[in-house]
């Protein structure tokens, strides 16, 4: 086994891809899984690192639909970072059950059983969200001093509301339970890393993280008359893959680690910075009243429900976890901005 060989599933991700630079650049010997190693243009990026890094990235085929396919990728590996899981923005779901919530589900128990068959496993990382703490932002106000921490899990989500949440935090309760399911003592160790939304620049053109949907829109001008008064808990998807490497190489890290600022920034107050940096005057500068966006939900595949239990709900969050344990250092939103727009007018500016 070799001490500094890991296992990264997913790695064609917005996260992954990150995860997998990140080790490499640290001189880590990396397994990843793709779901094709023939879809040359989703996984250029990664081929791109072989080349960068000769011999260091093996590239491996595995489906979290299939059990038994991540032993092959793991075989040897001594860190399993369990990454894979689909991520849509919620109004583009249209059967949870079967686009988010099992393959979350089914993925977590196929590669942790691989992970219970290979010995020299001694720690997974599995990248979970502050969706598997809250659903709705509401659900944060009955929180201790109204602020979101690592000590809830998600309990107001469901298959039919909020499916993407309801899909990491049975995910995650599921990681927990086959953890703690260990014959003692446990040979494997389970961290799990809990973002917000994850902003920044994308390694590959042909991510289809719903992070970077949700930009997009912005940046294509769809939402030029103005946005709704939503909050969100933010971070640079750098500063999330770095804290997957801290977690590992921290002996003391253990329990959940909320990645996020300190505090929710306002769909509002992101738009007005990416209006800052890229002079357009298709970005919005307005917030939309209440009223208005309650009219317009249907429209936009949101219901009354989700709106009433979303609209207008800043709160704090205690991720000083993150910053002690970890010592992850936030960089400031306008920077994540601005690298996010650039490497989108990349990307675009490619596809032409």
């Amino acid at each position: 086994m070799a001490e500094n060989l890991s296992l990264v599933t997913g790695a064609s991700g917005f996260i992954a891809s990150h995860v997998v630079q990140q080790l490499l650049e640290r001189g880590d010997q990396v397994h990843a899984t793709v779901r094709s190693t023939k879809n040359e243009r989703k996984i250029k990026h990664l081929l791109d690192m072989q080349e960068r890094w000769p011999g260091m990235l093996t590239l491996f085929e595995a489906d979290l639909l299939i059990a038994g396919s991540f032993e092959a990728a793991m075989k040897g590996c001594s860190v399993v970072y369990h990454i894979a899981s689909p991520f849509l923005i919620e109004n583009k779901i249209r059967d949870g059950q079967k686009e988010v919530v099992e393959p979350a589900l089914k993925g977590t128990q196929n590669v942790l059983d691989a992970v219970q068959k290979c010995e020299t496993v001694r720690l997974v990382i599995l990248t979970s969200s502050v969706a598997a703490i809250f659903g709705d932002n509401a659900d944060v106000l009955g929180m201790k001093n109204n602020t979101l921490s690592s000590e809830y899990f998600n309990s107001s989500s469901s298959v039919t509301h909020n499916a993407y949440p309801y899909s990491k935090v049975i995910a995650e309760k599921e990681a927990w339970k086959l953890y703690e399911s260990q014959p003692a003592p446990s040979r494997w160790k389970l961290v799990t890393i809990n973002p917000g939304l994850v902003l920044g620049p994308s390694l590959s053109p042909l991510s289809e993280s719903g992070s970077l949907s949700l930009l997009d829109q912005l940046l294509r001008g769809q939402l030029l008359f103005g946005v709704p008064d939503m909050w969100f808990a933010t971070v640079d998807v750098r500063e999330v893959a770095t804290a997957h490497i801290q977690a590992a190489q921290n002996p003391d890290s253990h329990g959940r680690y909320i990645l996020a600022d300190s505090k929710t920034h306002s769909f509002v107050e992101i738009a007005r910075i990416l209006r800052s940096i890229t002079q357009s005057f298709w970005m919005p500068r307005n917030k939309l009243p209440n009223a208005l966006v309650r009219m317009l939900g249907p429209v936009f595949g949101l219901s009354q429900k989700y709106l009433r239990l979303n609209l207008g709900i800043p709160f704090n969050i205690d991720n000083r976890p993150s910053l002690d344990e970890l010592k992850i250092v936030y960089r400031p939103l306008e920077e994540t901005l601005a690298d996010h727009y650039h490497s989108w007018k990349s990307t675009k500016s490619r596809s032409r």
